[in-house]
């Protein structure tokens, strides 16, 4: 028996607005799968933490603060110190297009802007969580 994927949803940084994280970790969990959620203002390392402590699949990065550059190459640098590297790490927000192709360069599995669906999201996760 398969057992479901477990992501962490995370806000890291100074960021309050947690609308959009609550409302992808429900679809998640309305999805199948389990879901930690960590709250607001959160650090890279409490991030990093969570995630090895939860054994997850899977990192969701909810930022709007305009700090993706500096604050999501810590988690997946943190990550890898962990040896975690397998835990896919994806960021949601306001990103602009050259820094989403820099995350993604820099180990980030998956960037998603205003506009994306769930069912995109989602599929996405069970795609890369299935390879």
């Amino acid at each position: 028996m398969n057992k479901p994927h477990r992501i962490v949803i995370a806000k890291i940084g100074l960021d309050g607005h947690d609308r959009g994280a609550k409302v992808i970790a429900r679809a998640l969990r309305d999805a199948g799968m389990e879901v930690i959620y960590t709250g607001l203002h959160q650090t890279p390392e409490q991030v990093v933490a969570a995630a090895v402590d939860e054994d997850a699949d899977a990192i969701g990065i909810s930022i709007l603060s305009g700090a993706h550059m500096t604050l999501v190459p810590k988690v997946v640098d943190g990550l890898r110190s962990h040896e975690a590297d397998d835990v896919l790490v994806l960021v949601g927000g306001t990103i602009p297009r050259d820094d989403a192709e820099q995350l993604e360069r820099d180990g980030v599995a998956g960037v998603f802007t205003p506009g994306a669906s769930m069912s995109e999201i989602i599929t996405f996760l069970n795609e890369k969580l299935a390879a």
